[in-house]
């Protein structure tokens, strides 16, 4: 079984909330107008790295994103 990780740039988002729409169990969206990747580590200042063994919604809130704040990377 293939793994993945879901990498999301925060300071990238402009909070359309798409990702949280479509993947609410990894995305939900903060007060501050952003989305916040659940269970995320952030790896760098602003990005946020999530690995899964199961993508679920993610591709579709990658996809989704309209600023391309969301990656998918099979490991």
């Amino acid at each position: 079984m293939a793994k993945f990780k879901i990498i999301y740039d925060r300071d990238a988002c402009i909070g359309a909330a798409a990702c949280a729409a479509l993947d609410p169990k990894r995305f939900e969206m903060n007060t501050d107008g952003k989305a916040d990747l659940l269970k995320g580590k952030e790896t760098k200042p602003g990005l946020w790295v999530l690995e899964v063994n199961d993508l679920g919604e993610a591709q579709e809130a990658a996809d989704g994103c309209p600023v391309d704040a969301i990656k998918i990377e099979e490991l």
